[in-house]
């Protein structure tokens, strides 16, 4: 599972010219669930997510959470995030979840959010989006679930 973050000072998504969510200081997640993505991993980004610390403290300095600062957040799902532009000019999106797996998983994100935060905006699945959004910073950070498993290699000097 993917989620590409971005800190904004505004945010919202329109389908075919109607707005549908719309948010102020906070965060928006574009979502991307992989085909073999489990409630594990959508645990361990809801954590990272609301908890990451890159808003500005009373130093400036990024110290506080989206929950310090009583932010909001806009979830969009975005099957694109797994795009495999290895070959050609065309990508591919065969490691993006199908509907039957990526809808349960997205619903629990929404879920598990609005416990911790009170609420969420969301785009809606599978729909054409228009997402607007003013990045602040700007701070934009890509997190995969992958992450959260320790990379053991040659590389790192252990075998």
């Amino acid at each position: 599972m993917r989620i590409l973050l971005q800190r904004v000072s505004k945010g919202q998504v329109k389908i075919a010219d109607q707005t549908v969510a719309q948010i102020d200081k906070g965060l928006v997640l574009l979502l991307g669930i992989h085909k073999t993505d489990q409630v594990k991993d959508a645990d361990y980004l809801i954590e990272k997510c609301l908890n990451l610390r890159i808003f500005s403290d009373s130093d400036d300095k990024m110290n506080l959470s989206v929950i310090d600062i009583a932010g909001e957040v806009l979830l969009v799902s975005q099957f694109t995030l797994y795009a495999d532009t290895r070959k050609g000019r065309r990508p591919g999106f065969s490691d993006s979840a199908r509907p039957e797996v990526a809808i349960p998983l997205y619903e629990y994100v929404i879920q598990q959010i609005k416990l911790k935060m009170g609420k969420v905006e969301t785009g809606q699945f599978g729909a054409d989006m228009q997402v607007d959004l003013v990045n602040d910073g700007p701070v934009t950070i890509m997190i995969d679930s992958e992450d959260k498993y320790p990379k053991i290699g040659l590389d790192d000097g252990k075998l």
